[in-house]
């Protein structure tokens, strides 16, 4: 049998291509079966459909009742600290002032201070929750609206009180607040934020959660929302009881 030396050479070219070959795809699939799968990354939600998931799942908790609005509402060390100075700051004018609550939520902390103002205006954004405000809470200065705080024109009024609303929404929306916010000659804010020092104002994605989580918190002074003050007071401030940070309740005056 004559072979060619030509011949010889591509017999032994044909099976190093096929060991190569073959070397490539065990490699490949070893590659493939060590290769930790890529995070998803979190898509935001609408505001008002993530609000209204957080009721519906009862993902702040509950308490038998059908809206409740977690802890920050119920606790009555952070409750009753900030009703007591919230009332002694709208009963220090010497008439009563037109107040506007933006996130008033299950209306449990909204109820007491309702005879401290000559009209009260609740707003929340989740409208079965606002529909059952109406059927529970009535006083002849008192009214619900259901408008999303950042996209919808905001009632007039002498004060805005603003209450752990602004910590679980992205700096976007906190931006679109704070404009409409400086037409309010008071800004009473209370906001969860971490003890000590921190980088205020990193972004999150709408709902549930709040900047706690990456040891930051909202400082509307701060950027990027700058809101511009003539004079800020802090009200009151409590530790909750997990201990994680302090919920502080400040007054802004903006003009």
């Amino acid at each position: 049998m004559n072979v060619s030396i030509d011949e010889i050479q591509l017999s032994v070219v044909q099976y190093i291509l096929s060991n190569v070959k073959s070397e490539i795809l065990i490699l490949s699939l070893c590659t493939m079966k060590h290769k930790k799968p890529t995070r998803k990354e979190k898509k935001p939600w609408a505001t008002k459909k993530a609000m209204e998931q957080i009721y519906e799942l009862n993902l702040w908790g509950t308490n038998g009742e059908d809206f409740y609005s977690g802890e920050g509402s119920h606790d009555a060390t952070l409750v009753n600290s900030y009703v007591e100075k919230v009332r002694s700051f709208l009963a220090s004018f010497s008439e009563k002032i037109l107040v506007c609550d933006l996130g008033c939520g299950d209306f449990n902390v909204g109820k007491e201070l309702v005879p401290y103002a000559k009209k009260y205006i609740a707003i929340d954004i989740v409208s079965d929750l606002m529909e059952r405000n109406k059927q529970t809470f009535s006083a002849e200065n008192l009214e619900f609206l259901c408008l999303n705080i950042a996209k919808d024109e905001l009632p007039t009024g002498d004060c805005a009180l603003v209450r752990q609303v602004l910590q679980h929404l992205s700096n976007a929306e906190v931006l679109q607040i704070v404009r409409k916010l400086e037409k309010y000659q008071y800004v009473v804010l209370t906001e969860h934020i971490p003890s000590g020092d921190f980088i205020p104002n990193k972004d999150i994605i709408s709902g549930q959660g709040i900047r706690l989580k990456k040891n930051s918190g909202i400082n509307l002074l701060a950027a990027p929302f700058n809101f511009k003050v003539k004079e800020a007071t802090e009200l009151v401030s409590v530790t909750p009881k997990n201990g994680k940070g302090v919920i502080v309740t400040t007054v802004y005056q903006t003009f």
